[in-house]
């Protein structure tokens, strides 16, 4: 019984295998011919270039000692926001306002030698020359003056500009020698944001038209992902290029009305403009052979060829075409895998540019 149950089991599972593999084929071909077309679509496009910025400040200097000395006690601390005239920092003036009394007294003496001797020369008891050469003296005495004045303010250092003022670096009592730095004062009400863009990006910047760049939006992110709330301008680009990256340096001013930018802060410059009548199609019907981007186009007579794409920018699942496409052009969307160079379609099912954007995370079979 088990042998003539194996005989008749046999022919059976083979007839099954056999039904299964037609079926299969049947549907493998009916795969292999569904082929789906489309067009470029044209359409204003929201371009978004992303570059990593250096944030400083719009004026960051060190304060530095004027002269030698002993420091007085600090009005200032650390952090602290200060205007323009606040006294800083200031040396002991003793040897320099005692050079200072002495320098007057001798322009006194000096002055009252000239008054003395001009007197005399209008009793013709000495000569004009006795008087110029004690006017002389004077003017010496009083320029010795001013040098001794200007020596007494080395001693007290001001802000040079509204700012912020950061670590201390020297204490009260110090003895503090010319050219040393005391702290650093920053100008935060305006920030730079310096970053690189590649030659490319820069050629295509500077010959776009005008109204391109003025419609352009400028924003920075943070390092916690969050925008600051201001927008930026370009407002300035360095003269050459480095030579080892190709790249050129960008500025970009932000207002800081409340302070949230500090000197040596990182983020990411956002530069997003509209591009009008822009060539867009989804990503997934293109491929790649060395580094370079085709489609297979379909022309009048339904035949597929290949043909190169030059890719402008890249979105998510989108590409935006420099090169390569145009409007009303058909080429294959789906059933990429199943065509081949200078094929003639027989059927062709073709899916309007609108709907093949809709959906461009499909995946063609």
């Amino acid at each position: 019984m088990k042998r003539f149950k194996v005989r008749v089991a046999l022919p059976a599972l083979l007839c099954l295998s056999l039904a299964a593999c037609n079926t299969h084929k049947e549907h493998g071909e009916s795969e292999h011919h569904h082929i789906v077309a489309t067009s470029p679509l044209v359409k204003d496009v929201r371009i978004t270039q992303q570059y990593v910025g250096q944030i400083r400040s719009k004026r960051n200097i060190n304060i530095r000692a004027l002269d030698d000395g002993f420091l007085e006690p600090i009005p200032i601390k650390e952090g602290q926001r200060v205007k323009q005239g606040d006294v800083l920092f200031q040396i002991k003036p003793i040897l320099y306002q005692a050079k200072l009394e002495a320098e007057r007294a001798e322009a006194k003496l000096a002055e009252l030698e000239l008054r003395n001797t001009e007197r005399l020369a209008k009793q013709n008891v000495v000569s004009q020359n006795e008087v110029a050469l004690y006017q002389a003296k004077w003017d010496k005495a009083k320029a010795k003056v001013k040098l001794a004045e200007a020596e007494l303010g080395f001693t007290v250092i001001t802000a040079p500009f509204d700012g912020l003022v950061d670590r201390l670096h020297e204490m009260q009592g110090s003895l503090i020698k010319e050219r040393d730095i005391l702290t650093t004062l920053s100008d935060n009400s305006e920030m730079w944001v310096y970053f690189n863009v590649p030659e490319a990006r820069y050629l295509d910047y500077m010959q776009a038209p005008s109204y391109e760049k003025e419609s352009q939006t400028i924003e920075l992110v943070l390092a916690n992902g969050k925008s600051f709330p201001e927008r930026g301008v370009i407002a300035a680009i360095e003269a050459q290029f480095n030579n080892e990256t190709g790249n050129i340096p960008f500025r970009a001013d932000f207002k800081n009305p409340n302070g949230l930018l500090r000197h040596g802060q990182t983020g990411n410059v956002l530069i997003h403009r509209t591009q009008h009548n822009a060539v867009v199609i989804p990503q997934r019907p293109t491929f790649e052979i060395l580094d370079k981007q085709y489609v297979y186009v379909i022309d009048k007579d339904n035949v597929v060829h290949q043909r190169e794409i030059t890719i402008q920018h890249e979105q998510e699942d989108v590409f935006v075409i420099k090169h390569g496409l145009e409007e009303g052009e058909r080429f294959v969307l789906e059933g990429v895998r199943q065509v081949h160079d200078d094929q003639k379609l027989e059927e062709c099912e073709f899916c309007t540019p609108e709907k093949a954007m809709a959906h461009p995370k499909h995946h063609a079979e």
